[in-house]
């Protein structure tokens, strides 16, 4: 996400980084090369040009010229207008009503039916919400399957009439049903063309007439660049909507939906969304995304991130068996689990300042775990309780069992003492032995 322009912006920086002295005209020419860089990210071209002029007069305003670190503070000055730019701070969603009714639009193939469920998941599970998926896409082939697939996978009711074409009825009954049986937040799925058109216009505009929606949320695909801010401005004109979902951030985006979309149609991006897994929703800092953009990662998310996944009493539990050394496999295929609900393991090395740029070019498979958890699988459940057991005939059926090789067995287990032991040091208050210990060992 965004690897191309942070990199573009960093080549920037540096014309005026290795400057012996600063002046405006290298100021100058610094900002001219931060915005071919947005040019470049598919960003606006008026757009662009405002960003560098404002950044310039602001930087200039702030006195860089005579500041003791002219080119951190320009720096600086991007991330705030970045930010800025993006909507400055994280905008919420209505849920006044009970119950609440959103509605997702959209084009076809931009993620509509995903995000529907994603946000469900995440009113369920982070917010304490019952919700009721609805399923008003009554024209693509397989989309009412594919939400009830969905709301199978996250526990979460979906109200759809077989048989019907008419999206407005569903949604009257649907609301209705919600009222009936307690769901406190409804999500409406709706039709997607290929392209806008006044049918689906029509359509969309008739079931929010019918559900009298809290909120409007439309659903772009990143991936389309200005495509997207141009067909967002369609949607906006025609149905006035509240806030903006970008999908797929992880995939080959250059960032412009992310950086024009809020200017064009002057409405927050509130929710961004990355890969399939139904936890990869986040809604939208502008401040955090600036600071990613700027490669200065976003720990405040990542932190965030972990401490929903954190179990206080599990913790305890676990902190316990270390400080035993009772630490097992089982406890590791745990650990494993906490760390793939996190998300996509690239997203979140990129959270960690420094590191966006040196993953930029390494591919990490979200089925990174997979050979570890294979391993593992293929003990009885004896051997993940007793990893002392493991001697060399069993390890040669955890081969055979797992698809791996021997070494790549031995390897594991290795690794897994080797962690046992500092873990235990570590929670027994043997942090100085652990650095003596880290201190001894033999470099390459």
């Amino acid at each position: 996400m965004f690897e191309n322009l942070t990199e573009r912006l960093e080549r920037s920086f540096k014309l005026i980084k290795g400057e012996g002295k600063i002046s405006e005209i290298n100021v100058a020419e610094t900002l001219k090369d931060v915005r071919k860089a947005l040019l470049d990210a598919d960003v606006n071209y008026k757009i662009a040009k405002q960003f560098a002029d404002e950044v310039k007069r602001k930087a200039l305003g702030m006195d860089v010229l005579n500041s003791l670190k002219p080119s951190q503070l320009i720096v600086k000055v991007v991330r705030d207008e970045l930010a800025m730019l993006m909507g400055e701070k994280a905008e919420g969603i209505d849920l006044s009503s009970n119950p609440s009714v959103i509605l997702i639009a959209g084009l076809q193939g931009s993620g509509k039916t995903t995000f529907s469920g994603k946000l469900a998941n995440l009113l369920k599970s982070k917010r304490s919400k019952s919700p009721l998926l609805v399923a008003g896409d009554v024209y693509r082939p397989a989309a009412i399957e594919q939400l009830k697939v969905l709301g199978e996978q996250i526990k979460v009711p979906v109200f759809s009439v077989e048989g019907s074409k008419d999206p407005v009825s569903i949604t009257k009954d649907a609301i209705k049903y919600a009222k009936q049986n307690k769901h406190d937040v409804v999500i409406i799925d709706t039709a997607g063309r290929l392209a806008v058109d006044e049918e689906m216009m029509k359509e969309v505009a008739a079931i929010k007439k019918a559900a009298n929606p809290n909120e409007i949320l439309f659903v772009v695909d990143s991936m389309t660049g200005q495509d997207a801010v141009n067909t967002a401005k369609e949607f906006n004109d025609k149905l006035n909507f509240n806030g903006v979902v970008l999908t797929k951030l992880d995939g080959d985006t250059r960032g412009g939906a992310a950086l024009s979309i809020r200017s064009v149609v002057e409405k927050p991006i509130k929710f961004v969304s990355t890969g399939e897994k139904m936890e990869a929703l986040d809604v939208f800092h502008p401040d955090r995304m600036a600071d990613r953009i700027l490669g200065m990662g976003d720990v405040v998310s990542l932190v965030e991130r972990a401490q929903e996944q954190y179990d206080v009493d599990e913790a305890r539990k676990l902190q316990k068996k270390i400080a035993k050394n009772q630490f097992t496999f089982n406890d590791f295929l745990s650990q494993i689990a906490q760390v793939k609900k996190m998300g996509n393991l690239k997203d979140l090395a990129g959270m960690i300042p420094g590191m966006g740029k040196m993953m930029k070019d390494i591919d990490i498979d979200d089925d990174a775990f997979k050979g570890v958890e294979a391993i593992i699988y293929s003990m009885t459940p004896h051997e993940r309780e007793n990893p002392a057991v493991l001697n060399g005939s069993r390890r040669k059926r955890i081969a055979q069992g797992s698809g791996t090789s021997i070494q790549e067995v031995n390897k594991l287990i290795k690794q897994f003492d080797e962690m046992r032991k500092m873990m235990k040091m570590v929670s027994s208050g043997g942090d100085k032995k652990l650095s003596r210990m880290m201190a001894n060992m033999p470099r390459r």
